[in-house]
């Protein structure tokens, strides 16, 4: 835990952009910011800072006296462990998931994804998943559908999406209520450099997606 931002920091925060979490201010404040976890420093010119999760939070709490978990620095790929973590359909949905707290945490967390991509890919591309991706299939599908706007289903099934693993290797299945949703969701993963294909159950006689994530 750390101590709560000062007034000055807290006037950045709150003066950050509201899309994309950019900060502007001294460059004594920005550091502070970041190493209190609240802000990071884009890796790449201009190097820019930008609101963590933690930020976020702190932009939308109540001004006032309280400690702030410190978030690591970006860029912050989505977490499979107790942090955030995309959903993939099925789960039960947390208060606040449909809101904009939820909104930001997925735009930030897709935005840290293509930073990731950027990062790792030797030639700087962000139009294929990376390593991380790959070792998270389920995680990172459902995390470019939700950052596309995409509902996912709820316990009872209903009309979103779900993300499940299959026994193919490197690849999921995405499962949706009727063929223009799933058509939809091939399309959104398809610009998130997946490569979906259509296919129906023998048995149930379903249609479903089995997506890929792209090597070139």
């Amino acid at each position: 835990m750390a101590l709560s931002p000062t007034a000055a920091q807290r006037r950045l925060i709150a003066a950050a952009d509201p899309a994309t979490g950019r900060l502007k201010g001294p460059p004594a404040q920005l550091a502070a910011l970041v190493k209190r976890g609240l802000a990071f420093r884009h890796p790449r010119p201009p190097h820019d800072h930008f609101l963590t999760p933690a930020g976020h939070r702190v932009r939308e709490a109540a001004p006032g006296p309280q400690a702030v978990a410190v978030a690591p620095e970006v860029p912050a790929a989505p977490d499979t462990g107790g942090g955030f973590a995309a959903r993939v359909g099925g789960e039960d949905a947390a208060p606040g998931d449909a809101g904009p707290a939820r909104l930001r945490e997925v735009r930030s967390a897709w935005e840290g994804l293509l930073e990731l991509r950027r990062m790792t890919h030797p030639d700087g591309s962000t139009d294929r998943p990376c390593g991380w991706e790959r070792s998270h299939l389920v995680r990172a599908a459902a995390l470019a559908l939700e950052a596309a706007g995409h509902r996912p289903a709820g316990p009872d099934g209903g009309d979103g999406y779900r993300v499940r693993a299959t026994p193919q290797p490197e690849a999921v299945a995405v499962h949706a209520p009727d063929d223009a949703t799933l058509r939809a969701c091939a399309t959104t993963l398809e610009h998130a450099g997946w490569q979906p294909g259509e296919h129906t159950d023998p048995r149930t006689r379903t249609r479903y997606l089995l997506a890929s994530p792209r090597k070139v």
